[in-house]
């Protein structure tokens, strides 16, 4: 198949079919082969540069190998970087404090992947719920938006609407309902089951397409699960961070809620690590032997993870997403493109759909975009996000809108 790939050089080619060969066949990649990134560009194994507008599906807020995430690295992975857990680290009460001071809870549970954060956060929520809330025993019901997006672990699929994520990988693990998204009276209908222990919601929907709620539904989930007393788990793996141009997508309703999933940009790309938050009254329900991860809470996680988040405050990277984020829709909306049938988002979260006849049109404006130097890639078909590192600037962000300008040109 890849051989069959035109315009691509023998030099990537070989790396290409080298993946081909040897690596399962469960992505499909634009066709280019990346070996150094910096800032917000990436460079291919020929030596050419991209503008990055997917940013590792917002693992590099901070920008591509920050040089003091890096200098983080570097200095702690020269002096400890794993002990596992069986023994105490000098790194990770530090790093606890620091994390549960930055987002205002009075606990953390260090993981290292998003889907494992997912994971936890359901163990926790189903936990309280038959230590606090008193539901019977395997009886706990975990509530999920239709369109969710968190990952393709057994669990994770069972909540999935996406059949490419959960056909022929069944059973399925019980004790999940779904819920249309955006939707708060549908919700309410499914809060008033008293066995429902949480319900777990991306604030923006990444995956499905940068699907913005309305003003209030965040606001309004709070208040139901306040109602019916149940835990509202925010999974701002990806909406996180600074992203929508606020610390946190919550944010820009000002709720909190009772679990806090983070993770990608929690160490600006370098390696993987992820972290559940929640007060004392749901964390401490989980005791020695009921959870756990051999890298969970590492000390090179929490030296990379705690450089990060300050990277994050110092160089005002929300405010830098926000301000950005609206010069970037104004740009594109001003593009008055027949091609581009909406334009949303918040912040450097956004996403474009795309108006074309040709089903795979999304597709080939990434790949006519990858030829003019700038990476993105398509989701659900016909929609293709727009999401930059964090640092980029006002020159840059009308460079790449040039080169999206001069990309669809070949959807006319």
């Amino acid at each position: 198949m890849t051989g069959q790939i035109s315009g691509i050089s023998p030099a990537t080619m070989h790396f290409i079919e080298l993946e081909e060969q040897y690596s399962a066949h469960n992505y499909h990649p634009i066709p280019v082969v990346l070996e150094k990134g910096e800032g917000i560009f990436l460079y291919d194994v020929e030596g050419k540069r991209y503008f990055d507008f997917l940013s590792g599906y917002s693992a590099v807020n901070q920008g591509h190998c920050h040089p003091r995430i890096v200098q983080a690295l570097i200095e702690q992975s020269k002096k400890l970087t794993l002990t596992s857990r069986a023994f105490h680290s000098n790194l990770l009460g530090t790093y606890a404090r620091y994390i549960t001071e930055y987002f205002g809870y009075d606990k953390v549970l260090p993981m290292n992947t998003g889907v494992e954060g997912g994971e936890t956060a359901i163990k926790l929520a189903r936990r309280w719920g038959y230590v606090k809330k008193g539901i019977p025993d395997n009886e706990a019901v975990i509530v999920f938006a239709k369109q969710n997006f968190w990952g393709r672990t057994l669990a994770a699929i069972s909540s999935s609407t996406d059949p490419d994520s959960y056909e022929k990988f069944g059973p399925y693990m019980p004790g999940f309902q779904l819920v249309d998204y955006n939707n708060l009276p549908e919700l309410e209908k499914a809060l008033q089951n008293r066995n429902v222990a949480a319900f777990m919601v991306e604030p923006i929907q990444g995956e499905a397409g940068v699907v913005v709620p309305d003003n209030g539904y965040l606001a309004g989930v709070r208040k139901l699960c306040d109602e019916y007393n149940v835990l509202f788990i925010a999974d701002e793996i990806q909406t996180g961070l600074c992203r929508t141009g606020k610390m946190l997508a919550c944010d820009h309703e000002n709720v909190r809620p009772d679990i806090l999933i983070l993770g990608k940009a929690l160490s600006g790309g370098t390696l993987p690590v992820s972290a559940v938050l929640a007060d004392d009254e749901i964390m401490l329900n989980i005791h020695p032997g009921q959870h756990g991860s051999t890298y969970g809470g590492n000390p090179l996680a929490c030296a990379v993870a705690m450089e990060a988040l300050q990277v994050l405050k110092d160089e005002r990277m929300a405010e830098n997403a926000e301000m950005m984020g609206q010069l970037l829709r104004k740009h594109l909306l001003d593009l008055d493109s027949p091609h581009i049938k909406t334009i949303r988002g918040k912040g450097l979260l956004n996403a474009v759909e795309i108006n074309h006849k040709d089903p795979n049109a999304a597709w080939e404006l990434c790949m006519a975009m990858k030829a003019n130097g700038l990476l993105a890639k398509p989701t659900h078909g016909d929609k293709i996000r727009f999401a930059p590192p964090l640092i980029i600037n006002d020159q840059q962000i009308k460079e790449s809108v040039e080169i999206i300008k001069q990309s669809i040109k070949i959807l006319d």
